[in-house]
């Protein structure tokens, strides 16, 4: 089957979606995102949408809480390994759709979570009228990315990506339409260099992985993302 109608292929989960497991259990060993995430929002009781689910590695843990996840996500693989992942919880929902066209009633949910998946600034304005017809007022958007302005992976994320917006044009982008910033230490964490070594050579072109891994020594990677929210 083919991704939803105006999708935006991943270069990482799309392509390797066992090794962008591994990512996801090194991501935030400590915790620092998700008490971020609660900080901003409060998901407890309500209805929550994770834009862009892909596997549904995080759909588990917001339905412990919430009253209803829905997992929208646009390639029809990664939607069918949500729904074995889910497949016992009777509170998540999963639809097939895309951020700029999301399959969801007006005033419709009370937090949006896009992690990694969409929102990158400059060029995402669709996905973010889409927000502004399926937030209930007085919902709460996060939307996580990279912080390539500082901290190691940064720094690699920036030698890989050179042509993509500097990040303070896209801080200009989101601050200017009302997104609060707070900035998140929030780490690599692997169990062994194999699985390092394989994350990042799905994350970086191929000749900058080489070069970083040859330089970096551990299972630990400083890793700095921003974490973009607005209550609407």
């Amino acid at each position: 089957m083919n991704p939803v109608k105006g999708a935006i292929p991943s270069p990482n989960i799309w392509r390797t979606p066992a090794t962008y497991e591994i990512e996801n259990r090194a991501a935030d060993p400590d915790g620092r995102l998700w008490a971020a995430m609660e900080a901003r929002a409060d998901w407890a009781g309500r209805t929550v949408l994770d834009l862009g689910c892909g596997t549904g590695f995080h759909l588990p843990r917001f339905a412990e809480t919430a009253a209803r996840a829905i997992g929208v996500e646009p390639h029809p693989d990664l939607l069918r390994l949500a729904a074995r992942r889910t497949r016992s919880l009777d509170n998540v929902t999963l639809l097939a759709g895309a951020a700029q066209d999301l399959p969801l009633p007006d005033a419709s949910v009370d937090v949006v979570h896009a992690r990694w998946a969409y929102f990158f600034g400059p060029g995402c304005e669709p996905g973010l009228a889409e927000l502004d017809r399926v937030l209930r007022r007085g919902g709460v958007a996060l939307v996580i990315d990279n912080d390539g302005s500082r901290s190691t992976f940064g720094a690699w994320f920036r030698r890989g990506y050179a042509h993509l917006p500097a990040p303070a044009e896209i801080e200009r982008f989101w601050t200017t339409r009302g997104w609060t910033l707070t900035r998140v230490d929030m780490g690599w964490r692997f169990g062994s260099r194999a699985d390092l070594e394989a994350v990042v050579r799905i994350e970086l072109p191929a000749d900058v992985a080489e070069q970083v891994l040859r330089h970096h020594d551990g299972l630990e990677v400083d890793y700095a993302v921003d974490l973009w929210s607005r209550t609407y």
